[in-house]
């Protein structure tokens, strides 16, 4: 039966892109229990190693995928006979208005899932009100770390609201996110369609922040998120950022198979190597890319890059011949050590190599399939080199414009 349910919503999910921003959308202020402001159900046992939090807001039309992503976490945990010293946290968006957060347990062979707070018409768009969410996961699961999966839609690290939006703005924005059909329309922020329900990045981490919280990881269960934009944006709440540099099919990472490697110590390349088996042999479409990033290596990388774009200006004649990840034109999303390669060229090989030993540690861990998916264009186009991580440095595209205000852009120029 499982395998059926699985199935059928990966059928139904067909050509979904489920993501995962830097431009992110996430829960926010205005959230109030239904049980008249009473603080959620606290736990009376001591604070745990670990506490996994699912965090599923809401996506406009990847519920059910959602709901299948749990039952395949829940899988896993039955599947290695239970949590050990650790605790699952659920928070899913059943509506635009509704939400809950619950914990997943394991007793005599299977897991139940046990209530802890209901929100009414939840905003999601500030700080205030995602670090509101995380305070009531630390409330319910107390633990001495803590790690996040994020699974809704999401473009990288472009802002909620452009600079110097206008006509001519709004009209490119409205066009990107348009759409063939039997696909998913996949926004530039993390969160639903709707511009009401997305907020930036940065929000997502000034959130954390607040919340006094420092991640194991972040898993971006979302398109577009492993950019060194987005990491870096990131490196000071968390320890490693696990994404995908291009689309990621609406069934999202196969908890059954990789959720044993996300919790207690993490294993990332197990990790890695499930996304991967699972994805390569995805009769729907067989794509995907997956990478690691140890945030801790973010502040070498800028230094090198910083030096390298103080040499170096990049010759944009050569921009066709880039590896795109993305199904944009112009290109959003180019691989970000193709593009330094190019970039520096045979001028320098021990610039160059330096840069590639840092490329090294900052993502030790990368698998890609042979071909990506491009929703835009709604077909599979060839990966010939793959670094595991994308940048926006080199596009023309007008979107990218609003680059220059990032904190890696500031960190590297």
């Amino acid at each position: 039966m499982k395998l059926s349910i699985r199935s059928l919503c990966a059928e139904a999910c067909r050509v979904y892109v489920a993501i995962s921003v830097v431009c992110i959308a996430l829960l926010a202020a205005s959230c109030s229990s239904d049980r008249d402001g009473e603080p959620p159900i606290a736990t009376p046992e001591a604070a745990v190693e670990h506490t996994l939090f699912m965090y599923l807001p809401w996506s406009t039309d990847l519920t059910s995928c959602f709901y299948q992503n749990i039952a395949d976490l829940e899988e896993s945990i039955v599947s290695q006979g239970g949590l050990d010293n650790q605790r699952v946290v659920v928070f899913i968006s059943t509506s635009a208005t509704a939400a809950k957060l619950f914990e997943i347990t394991y007793a005599d062979g299977q897991c139940q899932r046990r209530d802890i707070k209901s929100y009414e018409s939840p905003s999601l768009t500030t700080a205030d009100g995602i670090s509101s969410i995380l305070s009531d996961v630390k409330a319910a699961a107390p633990a001495v770390r803590y790690a996040m999966t994020i699974g809704c839609h999401g473009m990288s690290w472009l802002p909620v609201t452009p600079s110097g939006t206008d006509n001519e703005m709004a009209a490119t924005h409205k066009a990107a996110m348009a759409w063939r059909p039997e696909t998913a329309l996949l926004t530039r922020y993390f969160g639903a369609k709707d511009k009401a329900y997305q907020t930036d990045i940065s929000t997502l981490a000034q959130a954390i922040s607040e919340a006094g919280i420092r991640m194991d990881f972040i898993l971006f269960d979302d398109c577009y998120m492993a950019s060194v934009e987005v990491a870096y944006e990131l490196k000071d709440v968390a320890d490693y950022i696990i994404a995908s540099t291009c689309e990621v099919m609406a069934y999202g990472m196969p908890y059954a198979a990789m959720g044993r490697h996300l919790m207690g110590e993490p294993d990332y390349e197990a990790a890695c190597d499930e996304f991967y088996a699972f994805y390569s042999n995805y009769t729907i479409m067989p794509c995907g890319t997956l990478s690691v990033t140890d945030c801790s290596q973010l502040d070498g990388l800028a230094s090198v890059m910083k030096r390298i774009n103080s040499a170096y200006d990049f010759d944009t004649s050569i921009s066709s011949s880039l590896q795109a990840l993305d199904g944009y034109s112009p290109t959003l999303f180019y691989d970000y050590g193709d593009y330094v390669s190019r970039l520096v060229g045979a001028d320098n090989p021990q610039l160059l190599a330096e840069f590639d030993e840092q490329m090294a540690r900052t993502v030790p861990y990368r698998v890609n399939t042979p071909t990506y998916y491009a929703a835009r264009l709604n077909r599979a186009l060839p990966i010939r080199t793959y670094s595991g991580l994308t940048t926006s440095d080199p596009s023309s595209h007008n979107l990218a414009a609003d680059r220059v205000h990032t904190a890696w852009w500031k960190a590297t120029h």
